[in-house]
């Protein structure tokens, strides 16, 4: 039988110039501005995408250029996700609501699975990513051992 688990046997440079996703549920967004604000000359040095309204307001609160994506809701945590798959992302700043249920549950959970898999740095509130924003890893080359999923999907083909 074979391992449900592809294994951590390749190696991946996050570069110097982070790749950073950022992401608030409506109940966060204003957290999340503020968290922003206060880091906004470290975020200028790298590459922001973000979803739907939280993008477009840092843009336009902060004029920090944050590629935009579609909403939460409408499939932006799932363009997301698939960047984290193409190794196009290197950080993920996700303040979710644990006080409101969301329409697309299932889609913030994938995310984080996928995040989780794909070994990407995650925040969830102000202090984590706190953490993360100043670490010294930031704008270094940072190597990190993910999934070796070509070698897993081939043994799961050669199985039959």
């Amino acid at each position: 039988m074979t391992d449900p688990r592809p294994r951590r046997t390749v190696q991946r440079t996050l570069p110097a110039r982070k790749r950073i996703a950022l992401i608030a549920h409506d109940g966060k967004k204003e957290e999340l501005l503020a968290w922003a604000t206060r880091w906004q000359q470290t975020l200028a040095d790298h590459e922001l995408v973000g979803t739907g309204t939280t993008a477009g307001r840092i843009s336009a609160q902060l004029g920090l250029k944050v590629e935009g994506l579609m909403s939460g809701p409408l499939g932006g945590d799932q363009q997301i996700g698939a960047r984290i798959t193409e190794q196009r992302l290197d950080l993920l700043v996700f303040f979710w609501d644990p006080f409101a249920p969301q329409p697309h549950d299932p889609d913030v959970k994938a995310l984080l699975r996928l995040a989780a898999l794909w070994n990407i740095p995650v925040a969830c509130n102000a202090a984590s990513a706190d953490f993360l924003i100043s670490s010294p890893w930031l704008s270094e080359p940072y190597e990190m051992t993910i999934p070796d999923a070509q070698a897993w999907v081939a043994s799961r083909n050669s199985q039959g």
